[in-house]
């Protein structure tokens, strides 16, 4: 990661609270923040990272080493409880509450300290799913007064999750504090927003906001042709790139939807092949899969760098989303990027949710709920048959282009300069 010693006067300064930050690997949710840093500075903005200490991070990689645009980055104090702080794989608890990173708490503090009278910020940008970040951005408001915009990008404290009930209240406590005091809450879906609009009646309406998730164009603009060449020639390929989640994006119908085609047609096990690119969870879905009696269709792939994953889903016949229907106010981050891939998508969730609707509107609309092997059954039928026919359903471009990252970032400045403009 490329640093510099100064920042640029003309512009106002942000502090970025964020834990997911290279050399962090093993979620997409790094893009966001990169997004937003990289696309800032045309808006009038100057990035200012404050991120965890790499040793808290059980997944590295240098992947998003050497990006192409200058930043302050600093590194602050932190453990992961249960790599540093375990003996024999267990931890106690009260070090995992929050979250695992509690202890970057103690480091981000005096670090974000200097790093504003150092850098003289105009505003504090905290983000989840790490519940710590908000803990350190509600302390780092509190002792400089500084305007603090709070990215919950998702819902935080929900009915079951945590499961812990002490955990569940430190969520809670957080989350109360991070809605009372930051000048905006910023969700992803305007789902997720009216919940929380409806949790805190109370507040002004516009103490909420929304910025969704999107796609960096230029990360696929380094993938010339990348489409042209099939990922299984002779084959139809369906790609979920990314976790598979077991409650959330558990696949069981989808597999019993398979058996049941593969029973009708015995050549379908020589004809598609569904690909479970970096599921995190291989162990478990491969037990699934031989019990289901689908491995000649069903293949578990392990992660790759984030571009050869671009470029893989790119080449897919089709691209799958996995979606229960309690996430039904979320979007996966990943759809963005399918949508921009331009292939054809098969959506297993609630036709209800803010998933299927943002893929109604793209124009993307094989959809069919993640627990019903009979409406699984039917979309595979569809999407096979429209895809052997050479007539696949492909998303809306034009709808495609309004998700880059630098059209969110257009409107997350602007958000930025109400809030700073609100305290003057």
């Amino acid at each position: 990661m490329q640093q510099r010693s100064g920042v640029c006067q003309s512009m106002k300064r942000l502090l970025m609270v964020a834990y997911h930050f290279p050399p962090f690997a093993a979620s997409t949710g790094i893009q966001r923040t990169l997004g937003f840093a990289r696309h800032l500075p045309a808006f009038g903005w100057e990035p200012l990272i404050l991120t965890a200490h790499p040793r808290a991070y059980e997944h590295r990689s240098d992947e998003h080493i050497n990006v192409s645009f200058p930043m302050i980055v600093e590194h602050a104090f932190a453990l992961d409880s249960a790599l540093q702080l375990s003996l024999g794989g267990r931890y106690a608890a009260f070090t995992a509450r929050p979250d695992r990173w509690i202890s970057w708490w103690l480091g981000a503090v005096p670090k974000g300290l200097a790093m504003i009278r150092k850098y003289r910020p105009d505003a504090i940008w905290t983000t989840y799913p790490i519940a710590t970040a908000h803990k350190i951005g509600c302390t780092l408001h509190r002792l400089s007064g500084l305007p603090w915009i709070a990215d919950f990008r998702d819902p935080m404290a929900q009915d079951g999750y945590p499961e812990d009930p002490k955990t569940w209240q430190s969520f809670k406590r957080i989350e109360e504090a991070t809605l009372r005091k930051a000048a905006r809450a910023v969700f992803v879906t305007h789902g997720a927003a009216r919940m929380y609009r409806n949790r805190y009646a109370e507040l002004p309406e516009t103490r909420i906001g929304v910025v969704e998730n999107g796609y960096e164009e230029e990360s696929f603009a380094a993938l010339p042709g990348a489409e042209t060449s099939p990922l299984n020639p002779g084959r139809i390929t369906l790609l979920h790139s990314g976790v598979v989640y077991p409650n959330e994006r558990d696949p069981t119908q989808l597999f019993a939807a398979l058996r049941r085609l593969m029973n009708e047609d015995p050549r379908l096990a020589d004809r598609l092949r569904i690909r479970l690119r970096a599921s995190g969870h291989d162990s478990l879905l491969a037990r699934l899969i031989e019990a289901s009696g689908v491995a000649q269709i069903v293949e578990l792939a392990p992660s790759v760098p984030y571009r050869e994953a671009l470029q893989e889903m790119m080449r897919a016949d089709g691209l799958l989303v996995l979606q229960a229907a309690n996430c039904n106010d979320q979007v996966p981050a990943k759809v963005y990027e399918y949508l921009r891939c331009g292939r054809p998508i098969l959506a297993l969730t609630d036709p209800a949710g803010e998933t299927a609707a943002l893929l109604r509107r793209a124009r993307a609309d094989t959809i069919a709920p993640l627990d019903s092997e009979e409406q699984i059954h039917s979309a595979l039928r569809l999407f096979l048959a429209q895809t052997l026919a050479g007539r696949p359903v492909l998303p809306d471009p034009a709808f495609a282009r309004e998700g880059s990252r630098r059209a969110r970032t257009r409107e997350f400045a602007g958000m930025l300069e109400e809030c700073v403009d609100a305290v003057r």
